[in-house]
């Protein structure tokens, strides 16, 4: 069960995530949470780094969509400000609308990641449906009180994962090797601080 929620790469931000990066991983495509993942959860528009992050993805070939659990006339307007297809309403833990925009970008789901800063929607969602999941740390502490519940319980299963490191899979192996070492982080929940709300 525990399986299902453990990140295959646990990254501080999406920053981390090179276009050489995800090619060493296998990935050409990312579905990418909004909310603490992408900008904080207050804020009505992305960074100029997000922005120039997403740019230089989108011209490696990189392809993207925002998935939210969001209402559409919240995401619309952000999604646009990036030039990228959006899914909203996405159920997250469940897997269906990430299986939907998966083939929207025409990319099979062992070619895709799924991006986010939840543990029991984001990663959980993304294991479900077959793919690649990537935690990042949350963007801000800003974030509705029904996911701020479940930050507890999350940090101790991030605590729990770091004490039980899974062996390294051949391709994060492979991606690890391709990575140049300035640039190479601690695997997924080893060694560095799991979640900045950590207690």
């Amino acid at each position: 069960m525990l399986k299902l929620i453990r990140p295959n790469l646990h990254l501080d931000s999406v920053f981390e995530l090179s276009a050489d990066r995800l090619r060493g991983l296998g990935i050409d495509a990312l579905l990418l949470d909004m909310d603490n993942t992408l900008k904080d959860y207050s804020a009505a528009a992305f960074s100029p780094a997000v922005k120039e992050w997403i740019e230089s993805l989108r011209r490696a070939g990189v392809r993207m969509c925002i998935l939210s659990n969001g209402k559409r006339h919240r995401v619309e307007p952000l999604a646009q400000q990036l030039g990228i297809p959006f899914v909203t309403n996405a159920l997250k833990p469940f897997p269906f609308r990430c299986r939907s925009a998966a083939r929207r970008l025409g990319v099979p789901p062992g070619r895709t990641a799924m991006v986010g800063d939840q543990l029991f929607a984001d990663v959980l969602a993304g294991r479900l449906a077959g793919l690649y999941t990537i935690l990042v740390r949350p963007t801000s502490a800003d974030e509705p009180w029904f996911t701020s519940v479940k930050r507890p319980l999350e940090r101790r299963v991030l605590r729990w994962m770091d004490s039980r490191p899974e062996k390294p899979t051949a391709r994060s192996a492979h991606a690890l090797a391709s990575e140049p070492a300035d640039n190479r982080s601690a695997p997924a929940c080893v060694g560095a601080e799991p979640h900045p709300y950590k207690s």
